[in-house]
């Protein structure tokens, strides 16, 4: 009996140190990706966010990349069934779940990823959180891509020769403007988009200018037209297991999120419009028909006439969400502007 209890009390103190040893072990958080590994967001915005955590936790959470975890849509669920810890993903690929998300997509912003990114945070700080279109995750950030522009096979002169082409959408305002625009919508993730240019199930696109280097549309999608300020943003984010956070030191998870939040979704903006830069630079060596339209050529006011009333479209939209969606769209673009100044 004495040593049945001798033996019984070792055991809950060995248990009782290895749950301790456990407590102080390092931590990876893995992270699903479904763009290519050379994309900034897996070559720039992942990594460094990875040293920030490192150092901000004194080494003891890392960050690891892992990829063909399916269908971008799929990464929100993932994340909360707890399959992976972290993700990104594009708020079109689930619509109906995230529509004030689109204030940021609204076209004519006429700002900087990175200057849209702020603002956007922001304005989900004070006006969107709310809403709560994100529970059941924790969010690391939220950014657009820089401007979405006109991708084709074929060159065109106006708006008006998209009528009746094979246009992929990736979901969000892009789908008003292939309406609009009285364009096919085909749906797809981006990555599929160089396999159904090659095979010519569509004949173009609206996406930015950094996926003429990061996806290889500069092959495939040889005729650009870039319209000031772009069509359209896109609106991400970043998100986390709220059960991965809790199983964190208090210490380690606020410093976790201490490095998230604005600083990332600046990270984020800054990385992408570095990629749309490397994007062009790609597009002119490959020799791509790049039409760079001016606020006064007849195109970008054919954008700008095609575009009317979708603040308002927009401001009904979103108008069971029980937020001033007109008063925060206007700080949005205030926030934006003047970004830097």
């Amino acid at each position: 009996m004495i040593r049945r209890n001798f033996l019984k009390a070792a055991a809950t103190v060995s248990l009782g140190l290895s749950l301790s040893a456990g407590a102080m072990a390092d931590t990876t958080m893995r992270i699903a990706s479904w763009l290519p590994p050379t994309h900034p967001q897996n070559a720039v915005v992942w990594p460094t966010w990875g040293k920030w955590i490192e150092e901000a936790t004194q080494g003891r959470v890392k960050i690891k990349i892992e990829y063909g975890m399916g269908h971008p849509k799929t990464m929100f669920e993932l994340v909360e069934d707890g399959v992976v810890d972290a993700s990104f993903s594009y708020h079109g690929y689930a619509p109906g779940r995230f529509k004030l998300t689109q204030a940021v997509e609204q076209p004519l912003l006429g700002a900087s990823a990175e200057a849209a990114s702020v603002a956007h945070w922001r304005i989900n700080e004070k006006y969107f959180a709310k809403a709560q279109e994100h529970e059941g995750l924790v969010l690391a950030a939220l950014f657009t891509h820089g401007p979405g522009q006109i991708h084709m096979a074929d060159p065109i002169s106006s708006l008006a020769d998209l009528k009746g082409k094979k246009i992929r959408i990736g979901g969000g305002v892009q789908g008003e403007l292939g309406k609009r625009l009285g364009v096919t919508a085909v749906g797809a993730p981006a990555p599929k988009v160089y396999e159904m240019m090659q095979q010519g199930v569509i004949d173009g696109v609206f996406i930015p200018m950094g996926e003429q280097k990061t996806l290889r549309l500069k092959e495939v999608a040889r005729n650009v037209v870039a319209l000031p300020g772009g069509m359209y943003l896109g609106s991400f984010s970043m998100f986390m297991n709220p059960e991965f956070l809790d199983g964190l030191s208090a210490k380690d998870r606020e410093a976790v999120l201490s490095v998230s939040g604005e600083k990332l979704s600046a990270l984020a903006g800054r990385a992408w419009d570095a990629g749309d830069d490397e994007g062009y630079k790609a597009a002119k060596e490959a020799g791509v028909n790049l039409n760079i339209v001016n606020t006064s050529d007849a195109i970008a006011k054919e954008f700008r006439d095609l575009t009317s009333g979708m603040d308002d479209a927009w401001v009904e939209h979103v108008a069971d969400r029980d937020v001033d969606a007109k008063a925060a769209l206007e700080e949005l673009r205030s926030i934006a502007r003047n970004y830097g100044k």
